[in-house]
């Protein structure tokens, strides 16, 4: 007997005369699928639940062991019972399989060789599947006119299936509202109203959803290849804190496409649009490819050879003792861990400004040393009450706005399957629930796309959003310290909100640093602090806003300021520059400054921005898909990325660069780490908090029956011909020392630990859809477990210490407004406003206002305004925001042609009425 993942209660059912031990609350697709039996369906996806639309996965039921004729039911809405007798192989089974698939095809065109998603179609596979060979309607086809989605997504309706995923993912679990099916009956279509953009920031996920080729990723097609020709790696998505796993794919050295990586503690099947299409950075034309050096401040740079970079790094570095080095949040932690090995802990700073410096060790002191979990998005999915306190999550952690939609289901349907509806099953879980939600609190200055979602969204400053977040806290445990001055709707909704958060199982608090104000983070905790003293488990999530900010604030080191100011001192003239524009961090000014008074700058990086404009020794380094790297989620999750392309010389990863620079400044002969398991292995000796990164990963000693993982599926072609320009022969095939991945289709077949899955492959499953044999169950962890390693984890002996609320009330001059920053997750973010099809997407910069705060201007969007800060001015468009407060102003941030802004912080606002001379929004 076979048994699938523990863990609810089991019972006995008969497949194919095998009798297995099965979980007692799935449905028979479901458990099938985990069982490695093979079921063709269509319209099933284990994120979405059951509906029956498609009719395909059709079995025959036996109502006892004495029944001989049995039943034809569709197995995705069949819940299994004890004693459950199936067949899935029968003759009439195959026969009404093959003909729903027919009569699905009826309109289908014959374009599989033309079709992006031939040879990775689920279509293509189910067709098979179900033994449709030949078909024989004779008849003119049905045809559509295809819409212009935008720069993400190429529609082609004329292969819809009608499986009706498409609009169930998009509308019902991601909240789009632009997207949706038209008509009846065979003419239906599945789109926009209107030619357009899409809307939702997980528009890319129709790629994966739709079994066909209906919708797909526009940028693969720019640059197209086929799935069984890409060599491909695991990796994790570099553009937020969240850490959700990808898979990079790529062809003749250009990166192709970026695809969801299954992980069931964190994204499980799904990516938000930043993540799936902003890798075009690693293609761009601005790319880092050679050494260029300064041969003085007043040259220009040109470019050297490699001897030419050792002499210049020979006269930087040998015998200088006055070195610091700059790390980053966007570099792993052993890239900077070896610039600290470079320069001495002590002449190691982060690279961020002193504000988010001091906000991220906030947030990572909280996290460590308080009571409350530190939760993974599968755990903030199955919340039943969560409070956001001042984080835009659509805009700052878009999968984590996706985990809070599904949370807002939970209750519901948790009443639903006491009715007597299993939770699988969707359509009658919807149908009873209607627009009954979890509670779901929403409390940030200005509106944002969950706000659908909260019982009473609560719009204020920032530090009134403080005030609520202690109040809740106070009302929750008296020993947690309110503020004296909170009015009648903070005290009402605070109320209403601990009252919530007391009476759930698992609440979670969210809140980040994105606001700039440590008081909101210490609010936030004090809510979590609070539930923990009464017993009450909870969870608190806490948003940093880069890949690897939690990681930089593990490694240890000082802010950005404290560099300048032993700069300026004369303490040290020389700056190594790791993976950071300085101009991001501060003000354009005192960068200036900083680079005039050093010596040397040596900047090493993967893309040209100001900072590397600006280095007298600019050295191209590996980007994340030409690199092993680990970095530290939001959540404190350790993860590991992996190169898709092999290592170039003239482009060496950043830790080995620095290696080399090591020899030069210890004046050694050999190079410090011989691969990367060195370097990740003294990084675990050299900080405790890492060592078990180094002990649980897969090295690069590691093998499958004596044989490396595969990044090339067994059908890859054309290794011959990829240089057949510079010789007919085999190429020797190049050699990966550092991790235990292949740049081969030859190695080993096995399913690898999930952390090392490449590309999903299993026989008669070329589509995505293979997945599920990769699994414990649809929709559960991976087998083996989930990847990452928690780093972070809750400090349940530590006595409950509330914070006391410092707030400092705002001094704000007659005609002056508070500025607060608005992210935007198209263009707030550095990597991936390189990435064409992203740089499309990204808004002029514009400011949100009050309308009353515009009187005597004009009331609508076509106004614009002059923004004075610190006597910088900035010319913006104008946003109304009905919701924000009066005397407040939200503006768009590190948007691409705007230069640093400290802020929250007080500004003048003159304003316009259209383009003041023409001139662009967001330059100064």
């Amino acid at each position: 007997m076979k048994n699938i993942v523990p863990g609810g209660r089991m019972i006995k059912i008969e497949i194919n005369g095998k009798y297995y031990e099965v979980k007692a609350e799935k449905n028979l697709l479901e458990v099938s699928l985990s069982l490695g039996i093979n079921i063709p369906h269509f319209c099933y996806h284990a994120a979405l639940g059951s509906v029956g639309a498609c009719r395909l996965c059709a079995v025959k039921k036996y109502r006892n062991a004495s029944d001989t004729k049995g039943r034809l039911i569709m197995s995705c809405m069949e819940p299994v019972t004890e004693g459950l007798i199936l067949r899935t192989e029968e003759s009439d089974v195959i026969k009404f399989r093959a003909a729903v698939l027919e009569s699905l095809m009826i309109n289908h065109p014959h374009d599989c060789p033309v079709c992006d998603e031939g040879g990775e179609c689920h279509l293509q596979d189910m067709t098979v599947m179900t033994g449709h060979n030949y078909r024989s309607y004779n008849f003119k086809k049905r045809t559509y006119t295809n819409q212009n989605l935008g720069p993400f997504i190429h529609h082609e309706m004329n292969r819809c299936i009608q499986c009706y995923r498409c609009v169930r993912f998009y509308k019902e679990y991601a909240g789009g509202k632009d997207f949706d099916v038209f008509a009846s009956h065979d003419h239906v279509y599945f789109g926009r109203h209107e030619d357009g953009i899409l809307d939702s920031e997980f528009s890319g996920n129709l790629v994966e959803v739709c079994p066909t080729g209906v919708f797909t990723d526009k940028t693969l097609k720019s640059h197209f290849t086929r799935k069984w020709d890409l060599t491909n790696a695991p990796s994790v998505c570099v553009h937020c804190s969240v850490g959700c796993n990808t898979i990079a794919g790529e062809r003749y050295g250009i990166l192709r496409r970026i695809m969801s990586r299954y992980n069931g503690s964190v994204n499980g099947y799904f990516l938000c649009d930043r993540g799936r299409f902003g890798y075009e950075f690693v293609n761009h034309e601005n790319r880092l490819k050679k050494v260029k050096i300064r041969l003085s401040k007043n040259e220009n740079p040109v470019v050297a050879e490699n001897d030419q970079l050792q002499v210049s790094l020979n006269s930087a570095l040998s015998d200088n003792k006055r070195i610091i080095g700059i790390g980053s949040p966007r570099a792993s932690l052993e890239a900077n861990y070896a610039l600290m090995n470079l320069v001495g802990t002590e002449n190691f700073y982060h690279g961020i400004s002193k504000s988010d410096y001091e906000l991220t060790k906030t947030a990572l002191h909280i996290l460590q040393n308080g009571p409350a979990h530190s939760p993974s998005l599968k755990e903030i999915e199955n919340a039943d009450v969560v409070f956001i306190l001042g984080e835009d999550l659509t805009q700052t952690a878009p999968m984590i706005a996706l985990a809070v939609r599904q949370a807002a289901r939970n209750i519901p349907l948790q009443a639903g399957e006491k009715t007597g509806i299993p939770r699988w099953h969707d359509a009658a879980q919807r149908d009873r629930t209607q627009d009954i939600k979890s509670p779901i609190f929403v409390a940030n200055p200005y509106q944002t796309k969950l706000d659908e979602l909260s019982r009473e969204p609560y719009h204020a400053s920032i530090n009134e959003i403080a005030k609520l977040g202690f109040a809740v806290a106070a009302q929750i445990n008296d020993n947690a310290t309110s503020v004296k001055d909170v009015d009648t709707r903070q005290y009402m909704l605070a109320s209403e909100i601990a009252v919530a958060l007391k009476n759930a199982k698992n609440p979670v608090i969210i809140s980040g640093i994105h606001c700039g104000n440590k008081e909101m983070l210490h609010a936030a905790a004090n809510i979590a602090f609070a539930l923990e003293a009464l017993q009450i488990k909870s969870s608190l999530c806490l948003v940093v806003p880069e890949s690897n900010s939690m990681g930089l604030g593990m490694i240890g080191g000082k802010s950005l300021e404290d560099a300048y100011r032993r700069i300026e001192q004369g303490e040290a003239d020389t700056l190594v520059i790791l993976e950071n524009d300085l101009y991001r961090r501060a003000e354009k000014e005192i960068v200036d400054e900083v680079f005039q008074k050093c010596k040397h700058v040596i900047v090493l990086d993967h893309l040209m921005n100001d900072t590397a404009s600006k280095a007298d020794i600019l050295i191209p380094v590996g980007s994340f898909a030409e690199s092993e790297g680990t970095i530290v989620s939001n959540e404190g999750r350790a993860q590991r990325y992996y190169k898709v392309f092999p290592s170039e010389k003239s482009v060496p990863e950043s830790w080995r660069m620095i290696g080399e620079m090591i020899k030069i400044v210890r004046d050694q002969i050999d190079h410090p780490w011989k691969n990367f398991d060195q370097v990740a292995k003294e990084m675990g000796d050299d900080i405790p908090e890492f060592s078990v990164i180094h002990q649980k990963m897969p090295g690069n000693g590691f093998r499958i029956l004596n044989e490396k993982i595969t990044r090339q599926p067994l059908r890859f072609s054309g290794r011959t011909a990829n240089s057949a320009h510079i010789a007919v022969n085999e190429p020797k095939l190049p050699q990966d020392h550092d991790s235990p991945l292949a740049f081969s289709m030859e190695g080993s077949n096995e399913v690898p630990p999930s952390s090392l899955v490449p590309f999903y492959w299993t026989p008669g499953w070329n589509s995505a859809q293979s997945i599920n044999f990769y699994l414990d169950e649809p929709n559960g962890s991976m087998k083996g477990g989930d990847p990452g390693i928690r780093l972070i984890e809750a400090n349940k002996n530590a006595k409950v210490s509330f914070f006391e609320p410092d707030i400092t009330d705002i001094e704000q001059k007659p005609g002056e407004f508070w500025i607060i920053p608005v992210y935007r997750i198209f263009g707030s973010e550095e990597l991936s406003s390189k990435a064409k099809a992203v740089a499309e997407r990204i808004p002029e910069p514009y400011v949100l206002m009050n309308e009353k705060d515009i009187a005597g201007s004009d009331k609508n969007e076509n106004g614009s305004a002059n923004i004075n800060i610190s006597g910088k001015e900035i010319f913006v468009k104008i946003k109304i925001d009905p919701d924000i407060p009066l005397g407040i102003a939200g503006l768009t941030v590190n948007l691409p042609g705007m230069p640093f802004l400290n802020l929250p912080c007080s500004g003048k606002i003159k304003f316009a009425s259209g383009n003041s001379n023409n001139q662009k929004p967001g330059r100064p």
